[in-house]
């Protein structure tokens, strides 16, 4: 997943992320559920690769988590037509003094163009990095209600 969505983490279930749904990310789910999201932590050499199927959440969950953001943030959501062109930043900053004025001091409601989706991870694969590239692979493979486990060459 890009970097500019909003993200909660893992949760029971699978990783969930909010984004605008007009952004390309939201497009190309829509065409296409099947996703991998990449976890790098380059400075220990690991990371985790997820493949599974996209699925917007309820408006209720996506709701809790917009409450939940800072004002600001709130804000940007509805200020922000993710992954669209803009002429100046100076425009995006007008929109969102616009917004703040709108709302005032009241609740900013969740905008409908916003929300959650949840990755329901089918593979897992965790990669520490190991001398002369012989890597550490665990694949994870969902079997049923369960999990199998194999381990991968480098």
């Amino acid at each position: 997943m890009a970097a500019d969505c909003a993200a909660q983490g893992a949760v029971p279930g699978g990783f969930v992320f909010y984004t605008n749904y007009g952004s390309n990310k939201a497009q190309a789910i829509a065409a296409n559920p099947r996703v991998s999201l990449l976890f790098p932590w380059n400075e220990i050499d690991r990371q985790v690769i997820a493949t599974g199927t996209a699925e917007k959440i309820t408006v209720a969950e996506s709701a809790a988590y917009f409450m939940s953001r800072p004002r600001g943030s709130q804000i940007a959501a509805w200020a922000s037509r993710q992954s669209r062109p803009v002429s100046a930043r100076a425009m995006l900053e007008k929109q969102v003094q616009v917004l703040r004025d709108k709302f005032g001091s009241g609740e900013i409601p969740v905008p409908d163009f916003w929300g959650g989706y949840r990755i329901v991870p089918e593979r897992i694969e965790f990669w520490q990095g190991g001398e002369h590239r012989l890597h550490d692979r665990f694949l994870y493979s969902r079997d049923g209600d369960g999990w199998s486990i194999e381990q991968l060459q480098p």
